[in-house]
């Protein structure tokens, strides 16, 4: 297993900073950030208004920075967070790994090391490369809703993704910089697919295993339901698009439309 140390090493002139969103994980967010510590060296907590045991929890904690949001303001904007603190400390590379027990914080150092200077993002992929020692499935409707977002992101904008939605992921901090991100909700990494597009970031896809350990977990009103959810995507990648220069709008409207994929859900 990575060490903190064996990290560092690894990375002899970068900085780099791994931060978790959380938001009512008392169930899993200590032992969770049990092993983050001992594969980071720097590790940022946004608790994004947890009403559970969380912020007791995290308070015990002196390993680790907290930013608390008072009131839950989303996923999205948790790591919307995250990317400030990162280049408001002046930090090389960011690593995001959610906080549900489904990623493999000794990959840490793995994604840090391989968003070199000409890499942008590196995402992790569950679905690049299947490992049979993966725990679980994903439920079906999420599978799919992954599958046809991703065909979509492929065609519209012309990247070469196989897991749009993967929490884990490596960036340098310099590239967010270029970056205009408003959705505060689960679909802000549709928004961000976008606006790598729209500013040519330079993405690479690294396997992560496939871990799923609650498929009842909730999204949280309607969209647990799949097609609200699912037309919810859809919103945020035309928003997204409308915001881009002219040229690339164009460029994108060339391509397949989602109407095209949304027919097969």
């Amino acid at each position: 297993m990575y060490s903190a140390h064996a990290a560092d090493a690894s990375l002899p002139h970068t900085r780099f900073l791994t931060a978790l969103p959380v938001y009512n994980e008392a169930a899993h967010v200590n032992e969770v950030l049990d092993q983050v510590v001992r594969n980071a060296a720097d590790v940022l907590v946004v608790d994004d208004g947890s009403s559970d045991a969380t912020p007791h929890l995290l308070a015990e904690r002196g390993d680790v920075q907290v930013i608390r949001h008072e009131v839950n303001r989303g996923y999205g904007a948790a790591l919307i967070t995250a990317f400030e603190f990162a280049a408001l400390h002046h930090y090389d590379v960011l690593v995001t790994i959610d906080c549900d027990g489904q990623h493999e914080p000794q990959l840490i150092g793995q994604l840090a090391a391989a968003c070199t200077d000409d890499v942008d993002i590196v995402s992790g992929s569950r679905y690049l490369a299947l490992d049979a020692s993966g725990q679980g499935a994903p439920p079906a409707d999420r599978r799919r809703i992954n599958q046809q977002v991703t065909e979509e992101l492929n065609c519209r904008l012309g990247l070469h993704l196989t897991d749009a939605f993967c929490g884990f992921k490596a960036y340098r901090v310099q590239a967010l910089a270029n970056l205009e991100l408003t959705e505060s909700g689960y679909a802000m990494p549709l928004e961000l697919w976008v606006q790598a597009a729209h500013h040519n970031l330079k993405v690479v896809e690294q396997a992560v295993p496939l871990v799923y350990l609650d498929e009842e977990r909730s999204f949280g009103g309607a969209l647990d339901d799949a097609a609200k959810r699912l037309a919810y995507y859809h919103q945020v990648i035309d928003r997204a698009i409308d915001k881009c220069r002219p040229e690339f709008r164009q460029q994108v409207h060339s391509r397949c439309r989602g109407e095209q994929i949304q027919e097969c859900c």
